[in-house]
Formats: C-alpha cells, structure tokens, sequence
C-alpha cells in the first residue's frame, strides 16, 4: 500500500439513490485503514471554491438509507475551462488531498480524468446514476432504485388505465439510453416501449395498439425521454390522427425517478464498491471506475468508460414483443 494521509469523495451530475451510502462506505473504510475523509461540497462547483469538510463518523450516521447526497451535487460546466481548473488543482493541494473518489456519471469521470492528469493525483470513480449508461458495469448505483420506482408507478397508472379503457404513454428518463425504459416495460407488462436505440415509426405503433387493444383493454406506452420522436407528450400528438376512437393520456414521471430510499441492491453495490475505491487508491491506481459483472466487483480504465456506450440488449426488446397477446 502506499502511503496516503487524506482522501477526498465528491458527487457530481443528477443524484441518484445509493450515492449517500457510497459516502458512508467511503468515509468509514478511510477511518479504518486511518486514513482523514474530506467531503467536497456541490462537486465540482465545490472543488473550484474550496468548499472542504473533514468528515466524521456523526456526518455519516444515519444516512445509508437516505437518498439524494449529502455532500450535494451539481452539473459544473463552468470545469470545462483550464483557468477555472487552477483553482480547483490549488485548493486540491492546499488542503493536502493525497487521492479522489469521484461518483457520478460519465461527464464527472471526463471531468476526474482531466484533473487526475493535470494535478497527477489518484482518482477513482463510483458509477452513480440511475441511467445504467456506462461502459463497463453491469449495474450503476441508483439504477435498480429508479427502475423499482418506475415499475410501481406504472402499476399503479395501470390501474386507471383499465378501468377507463385508456392509453397511457408514460415518460420515463433515458435522455441517451433506454435501459430504464426497456426494463421497466418488462417488469410493469407495458404493451409497448420506445427507446433511443431504436427507430420508432408512428404508423406502426398505431397499428399495434389498435391490434392489441381493439378497445376493449388498456395500453401503456413507456417513452424514454430521448426518443427520435419525443416525449410522451409529442408522441401522443403525433399518433392521436391515427387513433382517434382511444382515449389517449400521457404521464411524466420525473424527478421522482431519482429519489426515494435505495434499495437493497443498491445499498450493497454502493458498500462494497466505495470499500474497493478506498483499496484501489492505496494500491496506487488511478483513472478506474469500479463497477460490478456477475456479482463480482471488477475495474474499467476512465478512457473505457467514457469512450463507450452501454447499450440494452435487443433481445430484450425482443423479449416484450413475445408477451404480447394480440
């Protein structure tokens, strides 16, 4: 192990459920290989104005269960430029930071890498956001939260669905990705689902409600945000021509995708993976995401997982078609 006196834990982006227990897991494995936790408050925004906090075994009591981040977060474009940088490399320094976990999406690690190179300190990243996005993991911290939460939703949506013969087209985050759109269509026993991987044509997609439907049943429509053809709200626009004897309604769910309490899944995920962050940076590696592939956490090089692109598996797509009855 090499020698390290203090590590910093920062989150960035959109919050998701786990992030809390990451930091707990973080703080409490710094404290037993005696190591000082520095919490750095609203990510990178804090980084540049020196917003430092020693953390404490109080600061982290109570908050496994608690979603969102204590620490804060924030989208910080203001990092992308060099000279707003220097500050935050010299508050790095001023308070005598000897390594970094950052956790969050695949802008905060473009973000980790560009500072692990420009101040050569030791970074690793935490995969925290509830798109299940990135490169390299089979599962995000916050991604079954948010999918659990969807699926309720929809169930009960569901429930008015069928008893007003109504067809719901149900919005759903997944601004570049469908994973939560897809599964959740799955679990919830959506008749239809429509993802940015895939093209989407209206026409057909009328076709397949009127063939399901016959106006005897409900349909629900999960709508990932990013499709080609838009949100739920511009789908049912489009499509309402088409279908104009159903009774069309649409849901978006937002921001309560990203809250609530983590699950178990999550919980255990965020654990063990800030434990092997603080392992990872005192065996001297740098510029790793950890992530987790048949229960087993393993390790992606920054450039790997920004570079590419989780993309959900189109048998799965395949998979809804089948349990259709027509």
């Amino acid at each position: 192990m090499i020698s390290m006196k203090k590590i910093a834990i920062l989150t960035s982006g959109g919050d998701a459920p786990g992030m809390n227990t990451a930091i707990r897991a973080i703080t409490k494995a710094a404290f037993h290989y005696n190591l000082q936790a520095v919490g750095i408050k609203d990510g990178y925004d804090g980084l540049m104005a020196g917003r430092f906090v020693n953390m404490k075994y109080t600061d982290v009591d109570n908050i496994i269960q608690r979603g969102g981040t204590i620490l804060g977060s924030a989208r910080s474009p203001e990092f992308k430029n060099k000279e707003a940088r220097k500050e935050a490399i010299k508050n790095i320094k001023d308070a005598g930071i000897d390594g970094l976990i950052v956790i969050g999406g695949d802008g905060s690690f473009r973000g980790a890498k560009i500072l692990a190179e420009e101040v050569n300190i030791p970074v690793i990243g935490l995969p925290g956001t509830i798109d299940n996005d990135l490169y390299g993991t089979e599962a995000t911290i916050g991604y079954d939260t948010a999918l659990n939460t969807i699926v309720s939703a929809i169930d009960n949506i569901r429930d008015t669905a069928s008893s007003h013969k109504r067809v719901f087209f149900v919005e759903v985050m997944g601004r570049n990705s469908g994973f939560l759109a897809l599964n959740s269509a799955i679990a919830s026993g959506a008749e239809s689902v429509l993802i940015p991987e895939t093209i989407t044509n209206i026409e057909a997609l009328a076709k397949q409600i009127k063939s399901q439907n016959k106006g005897r049943r409900s349909s629900i429509i999960i709508v990932a945000e990013g499709d080609e053809e838009g949100g739920a709200m511009d789908i049912m626009r489009k499509i309402k021509p088409h279908l104009e004897d159903f009774r069309l309604r649409t849901t978006i769910l937002g921001h309560i995708q990203r809250g609530g309490s983590p699950s178990y899944f999550d919980r255990a995920l965020a654990t063990r993976s800030g434990i092997m962050a603080v392992e990872l940076l005192l065996d001297g590696k740098t510029q790793q995401m950890v992530g987790i592939k048949a229960d087993e956490l393993i390790t992606t090089d920054f450039k790997d997982a920004i570079g590419k692109h989780a993309i959900p598996k189109v048998e799965k797509e395949e998979l809804l078609g089948k349990l259709l009855t027509l």
